[in-house]
């Protein structure tokens, strides 16, 4: 359900806004987006594991937070991270 180094590394690059970029909106968004797949995976063969569904609200919740705050500062940014990481928003 975490993702390794390289994973992370590769997140970072795809979707940075300058060279020294690693926190960015944007970045917590693609990194939240990643874990959550990932952790929706899991669940569906491990449907009893209650703690890890409350893991993957929270982390729906921050994501659905940062997306909102990323929608007020500037739509277009938020409508290209919307087709870039493939979700509904």
């Amino acid at each position: 359900m975490t993702l390794n180094t390289a994973e992370k590394q590769k997140l970072i690059k795809s979707h940075q806004v300058h060279s020294t970029d690693t926190g960015s909106v944007e970045v917590q968004v693609a990194m939240l987006s990643e874990r959550i797949s990932k952790l929706s995976d899991h669940l569906q063969g491990n449907i009893h594991d209650y703690a890890s569904r409350q893991g993957l609200l929270k982390m729906i919740g921050k994501r659905k937070r940062l997306l909102s705050y990323i929608k007020n500062k500037n739509l277009q940014n938020y409508k290209d991270l919307i087709i870039k990481i493939g979700i509904r928003g």
